[in-house]
């Protein structure tokens, strides 16, 4: 492929290449799988302190539900107030309302280069020998209504793909509400202002886990198994940065900050 993708596509190819060779002796045909879950490991890795500080952001922003309600209450008929006022608060806070949604935009450009990587028949003028890989019955570069279709041992994979982030969703917005985020909270959304925006990114950070499903139905399974590996990895980060104590800190305090 040329262009300004070609560089990022090459670099995908040769990495998730160089771990499948690694890991065939030990997992044979099911070494280009593993590889792209390594693929997806490594550049998680690399957003690794920004992951830490969006998880931060999110518990400052559990904690900040009750005063957000309290002040959406108090200028309710002062949108552009209310703007103000919100924005100071998060200012103070040190977040915003679209913290946790800046990891998820950033891994969009990694997705978007593995998703073509399995679409492009030739890398730097050779051959994609990664088309050829499978898991189990379905090729990697393989689709859920493509191939031999959804009622089939393909299909049978896909399905298994579909549960698996499906319950990562479930479970990533089970522990969302337990600790109290903004979405889980009724009526964090102002009807105008930031308040609504508050809401529509605490809502897209609940949801998404959910819409991971739908996407991976119209991506090559190479692509869906990025999905799976990223978002459970995510759910991992939420639970160990939990732990630490900066973050159970933020999760903890009470009242506006002094």
């Amino acid at each position: 492929m040329s262009g300004f993708l070609g560089v990022p596509i090459d670099a995908a190819y040769h990495l998730v290449a160089l771990f499948a060779s690694s890991l065939t002796p030990l997992l044979g045909g099911l070494a280009a799988a593993a590889a792209i879950v390594g693929f997806t490991m490594a550049m998680r890795l690399l957003l690794l302190p920004l992951s830490y500080r969006a998880t931060r952001g999110m518990a400052a922003q559990a904690r900040m539900a009750t005063l957000v309600q309290g002040l959406q209450k108090r200028y309710a008929g002062q949108p552009d107030r209310l703007q103000r006022e919100l924005a100071a608060l998060y200012q103070t806070e040190g977040t915003s309302m679209f913290a946790g949604c800046l990891p998820l935009l950033v891994q969009w450009p990694a997705f978007s280069v593995l998703s073509l990587l399995f679409r492009s028949p030739q890398v730097g003028g050779a051959p994609n020998t990664l088309l050829t890989h499978h898991l189990f019955a379905a090729p990697l570069a393989g689709y859920w209504l493509g191939g031999a279709g959804p009622l089939s041992a393909q299909g049978a994979v896909f399905a298994g793909l579909f549960a698996l982030l499906a319950g990562i969703g479930w479970l990533s917005a089970r522990m969302a509400r337990r600790a109290g985020s903004p979405g889980a909270v009724p009526g964090t959304a102002a009807a105008t202002g930031t308040g609504a925006a508050s809401g529509t990114a605490a809502a897209l950070v609940r949801l998404l886990p959910f819409a991971t499903v739908a996407i991976a139905a119209f991506v090559p399974l190479a692509a869906g198994l990025y999905l799976a590996a990223s978002t459970a990895w995510t759910l991992a980060e939420r639970v160990v940065f939990g732990r630490l104590p900066a973050v159970r800190q933020a999760i903890d305090r009470r009242g506006p900050a002094g």
